[in-house]
């Protein structure tokens, strides 16, 4: 990949970010080409080339001289319908309710990790958070998700807490296919890599509270990638 597309491609992630994060709803006014591009850094070249892959598949609609808008392919989330995913485990819980577990359980397990992270261990991650970018790259979704899985466990162990790593294993199916669903959006799958190395600097820096920060709100991203929203404590 050439840096001029790299650059686009990224500007799009950052398009839809503003729209997921601003809470844009359809056929809402996005600030202007110039503030678009004066906010994330790039081109105003390098921005229409993101503004017109966005278009292409309906995320956005840019009418000249009057702006750009939120398109009908994306909800006001920038997600999937929750709906629209396949889910083999509804008997036992919904996928918003993984999610919400998830939420609580991991970020208290990432910020409990800080204390028993080595050298050797933050090597390890970082081998498998690089592995993971390698495998999204390649479209490998399946190696992908087992390495997203592996990431995860690891800190859930790194927590000493015996029950939250039974719980892990007694709910470890639903688990991994809660981590699959949000690669059913193949052009945001790399926010998955972007989160885990957001994850890792936390634990380099043997900040607990940034370790908790990050990984709930990886979470957080995840679950509205796939249309999920629920309520986080203020």
């Amino acid at each position: 990949m050439n840096s001029h597309r790299g650059i686009s491609q990224q500007a799009a992630e950052a398009i839809r970010t503003l729209i997921l994060e601003g809470g844009y709803a359809e056929g809402a006014l996005l600030p202007s080409q110039r503030d678009l591009a004066e906010r994330l850094g790039v081109s105003r070249t390098s921005l229409r080339e993101a503004l017109s892959g966005l278009a292409s598949r309906g995320e956005v609609r840019v009418q000249a001289g009057k702006g750009v808008f939120v398109g009908k392919g994306q909800d006001a989330r920038g997600a999937v319908p929750a709906a629209a995913v396949d889910w083999a485990f509804g008997a036992q819980a919904s996928p918003g309710e993984i999610f919400q577990m998830r939420y609580g359980l991991e970020g208290y397990a990432a910020g409990l990790a800080v204390a028993r992270t080595t050298p050797a261990v933050l090597d390890a991650l970082a081998a498998n958070v690089e592995a993971l970018r390698v495998e999204l790259r390649a479209g490998d979704f399946e190696a992908a998700n087992r390495l997203d899985f592996e990431f995860h466990r690891r800190l859930i162990e790194l927590s000493g807490n015996r029950v939250l790593l039974d719980l892990l294993g007694r709910s470890a199916e639903p688990f991994i296919e809660s981590q699959k669903l949000p690669f059913v959006r193949r052009e945001r799958v790399m926010e998955t890599h972007a989160e885990h190395v957001r994850i890792l600097r936390a634990l380099e820096r043997q900040s607990a509270s940034a370790a908790t920060r990050t990984m709930q709100e990886h979470i957080r991203r995840a679950a509205a990638r796939i249309g999920v929203q629920f309520a986080t404590p203020a």
